[in-house]
């Protein structure tokens, strides 16, 4: 009898861990909220410059032939608008790969704004967003640089540098997530803010590049369309298109 109390009692205690962390967990649930960041343009233009100062420097030391003069750089200012969206292609399926819904994907261009973008409108891991924001400074960036010096070809160098130029708002969030612990993140309909969804207090953070905007239960993530082009951008991207025609002709 006194062992099959003691064995009850057992039973009942782990029951109660049990609901002890379930019932943390849900509190834990309740208590996490968006805190929503955007990037600042001032610094996010200063990191950019010094990226590419940074890559034009080094690359006239591994190549003094390197020119941003002929054919090559018109072929690469032809090509500048596409290597860019094709930067935001590889954000969008490194989110894929690592687990995001391909409906929840959407691409867009503003350009009066600066910015080409890809948003993932659902909650992503830390680890998930990290890979997405390094892959295209690897592929689009570094390797393609690599391959540039290594076939001498100046349109690859100088698509790269575009490109490695054009990571400064990817490279400023990816060192600023790695301090980071147990956050997920997500975008929505402001193509230039983002939320970090955590328990953690975030809005006393300082974060190099980021501004503090606001803490919300919720984003809004009304805008399903796949693909949206301001009417701004398609003008800007038409005069470049014919421009770098006429340039490479």
């Amino acid at each position: 009898m006194r062992r099959y109390v003691e064995i009850e009692l057992k039973h009942i205690l782990i029951l109660c861990v049990i609901i002890k962390e379930k019932w943390v967990c849900q509190l834990k649930k309740q208590d996490q909220q968006y805190y929503v960041f955007e990037i600042d343009g001032k610094c996010l233009n200063g990191v950019s410059i010094f990226l590419m100062l940074g890559i034009v420097i080094l690359t006239f030391l591994l190549n003094p032939d390197f020119s941003f003069y002929g054919k090559e750089f018109d072929l690469a200012f032809l090509f500048m608008i596409p290597y860019l969206v094709l930067h935001e292609i590889i954000h969008g399926i490194s989110y894929v790969l690592c687990g995001a819904k391909y409906k929840n994907i959407t691409f867009g261009a503003h350009l009066e704004k600066g910015i080409l973008c890809c948003l993932c409108k659902e909650k992503v891991s830390k680890p998930s967003i990290l890979i997405s924001l390094i892959c295209p400074f690897i592929f689009l960036g570094v390797c393609t640089y690599i391959a540039g010096l290594y076939l001498h070809n100046n349109t690859l160098i100088i698509l790269s540098m575009i490109n490695i130029s054009g990571c400064a708002g990817d490279l400023v969030m990816f060192f600023d997530f790695l301090s980071l612990k147990n956050m997920m993140y997500s975008e929505y309909d402001n193509p230039l803010a983002f939320g970090l969804y955590t328990t953690e207090d975030l809005s006393h953070k300082h974060f190099f590049g980021l501004r503090y905007l606001e803490t919300t239960k919720d984003l809004s993530k009304t805008i399903t369309k796949k693909v949206v082009i301001s009417n701004i951008s398609l003008i800007i991207i038409l005069i470049l298109f014919f421009l770098g025609i006429l340039n490479f002709l």
